[in-house]
């Protein structure tokens, strides 16, 4: 191995340890004490893009501190971590409730079903729910559901604390109204994403933790802990994951490189650039949804983002090779929409405008 391959090596940090706890900073520094003199100088050359791109995250690093429900901030470019930093004792290894994340894990997995045959975005829910007698009801698609175009009244919000103490989520969901037509109008709901994880499981004969541990979290190089079930039993399909922020990367980037994973595809890049075409509006925020994923322009760039309550975020800014991950305190509380606001505008304006300053869209 050349010095100049040995050098790179510690410049950043790759993502094939999801766990890894080490800064960028420490291996550096590690790095120059054990060669020290002249290859000390050498490395700290090699990493000059690192390092000033570190540099440039400062501002981003000490406004993260004044915010007492963040738990963490990790920034990667082109594939390898440049910012990590944990914050109000957090650690790598701490867990977050990603909350509505799960929608975009979920989202995955129907993308990995319907990539390996075992169900169709076109199907009807009826094939899935034979109790579902209403004919307009039975022709919601996989799709509609995906894209919370479903016409259904929505579970969340107002509707949240009836649905989930409900004796079945799955038949509380597919009993509410259609309130439009399906297939046009976004209506943000959980329930659609419950419903897709029901779908998931009868589709791939497994439970979703089954399917997901063996289709998604293995190939990317880590193990899902169990979470909520609904009374049936059925995996929770739009809240209350457990992920490290390590782990929220590594999934973030799997989309961010078209499906792929140390040359293994494991979500087709034609479901992800689907995911990517937006299908609807929110009418409370105003932003675009795709599957599974929110859809805006972040510094003057586009960015594709899984948001979750609290601010639990998985950034992509392709035109820069970035995913940002953000994770915060999910409990309820007068000060979280300030606090999510805050972090919108960390992400927004101290990373991705940071990084972006005088490069053009889609330059390398």
């Amino acid at each position: 191995m050349t010095i100049t391959q040995v050098a790179a090596a510690f410049c950043g940090r790759r993502l094939n340890s999801v766990d890894a706890p080490y800064t960028g900073r420490m291996q550096r520094a590690w790095f120059a004490t054990a060669l020290g003199g002249a290859l000390a100088v050498m490395s700290a050359a090699l990493c000059q893009t690192d390092v000033s791109a570190t540099a440039a995250l400062d501002p981003a690093v000490k406004a993260a501190h004044e915010l007492p429900r963040l738990h963490s901030l990790l920034v990667a470019q082109r594939g390898t971590i440049i910012l990590e930093r944990y914050f109000n004792g957090r650690r790598a290894t701490t867990p977050a409730n990603v909350k509505s994340v799960s929608k975009s894990v979920i989202a995955a997995l129907v993308g990995i079903a319907s990539d390996r045959k075992q169900l169709s975005l076109n199907d009807p829910i009826g094939k899935y729910f034979p109790e579902l007698t209403d004919p307009a009801k039975r022709a919601i698609t996989i799709e509609d559901l995906l894209t919370m175009r479903s016409g259904l009244e929505s579970t969340s919000s107002r509707n949240y604390g009836t649905w989930v103490r409900s004796a079945n989520w799955i038949r509380h969901a597919l009993a509410k109204p259609l309130v439009a037509a399906p297939g046009t109008q976004m209506i943000y709901s959980t329930g659609n994403s419950h419903l897709l994880s029901a779908i998931v499981a009868k589709a791939s004969g497994k439970s979703t933790l089954a399917f997901a541990q063996e289709a998604l979290a293995k190939p990317l190089g880590f193990s899902l802990s169990p979470w909520l079930r609904d009374p049936q039993g059925h995996y929770f399909g739009g809240n209350e994951m457990v992920m490290t922020p390590r782990q929220m990367l590594a999934f973030g980037e799997m989309y961010r490189n078209g499906g792929q994973v140390n040359g293994r595809q494991i979500l087709s890049k034609e479901f992800i650039e689907d995911t990517f075409e937006p299908r609807g509006r929110s009418r409370i925020s105003g932003r675009e949804y795709g599957y599974g994923w929110w859809i805006r322009d972040m510094a003057g760039r586009k960015a594709y983002y899984a948001w979750g309550f609290g601010g639990q975020y998985i950034v992509l800014v392709p035109s820069l090779d970035l995913t940002v991950v953000s994770t915060s305190a999910a409990t309820v509380s007068e000060d979280r929409r300030d606090h999510r606001r805050t972090v919108d505008e960390i992400i927004e304006q101290l990373v991705v405008g940071a990084l972006g300053n005088g490069q053009k869209p889609g330059q390398d």
